[in-house]
């Protein structure tokens, strides 16, 4: 079982990377208020700062399952290889600063497709305050997994 962990740890990651924005997407639903839905009701053209990606409601449900499943197992595979040692425990922490960043991209998704009459202003603060927290958490992946390479090379 060791061998074959080993070798899918790799998988595991980029399972659990790509994932989770759209789990975490699926899981926040359609932004879109209350009251542009209702417009919407009676004919309204909604505004979108990007238009929403749907496979319908019954498709919308099954990827996002798939998803969060996804999700769960490679984290549960992903935390057993930590246990027995085929996963160097150090790797975490670039794990999770990258999976708060698909985190991040699936909320940031939610907020710039949501429908609304006029300019989307939390697209506008998504860019200006989630863009920040994004470069840096993708900062702190990239050295960290740089240091860790660099320790393991030696």
């Amino acid at each position: 079982m060791g061998v074959v962990l080993r070798r899918a740890v790799p998988v595991l990651v980029v399972a659990l990377l790509l994932a989770t924005p759209v789990a975490t997407a699926w899981l926040v639903g359609d932004l879109t208020n209350r009251e542009a839905r209702r417009l919407a009701a009676e004919g309204v053209p909604l505004d979108y700062f990007l238009r929403p990606v749907s496979l319908g409601a019954t498709g919308d449900r099954v990827v996002g399952v798939l998803a969060c499943v996804l999700v769960i197992l490679s984290l549960a595979l992903l935390i057993r290889a930590t246990a027995t040692r085929t996963l160097d425990s150090r790797w975490w922490t670039v794990l999770l600063a990258l999976m708060l960043s698909g985190a991040l991209i699936g909320f940031a998704w939610r907020v710039m497709t949501a429908g609304g009459i006029g300019a989307n202003i939390g697209a506008g603060l998504v860019v200006l305050a989630g863009g920040p927290v994004l470069l840096l958490l993708l900062i702190v992946a990239a050295v960290q997994a740089f240091r860790l390479r660099r320790q393991q090379a030696a």
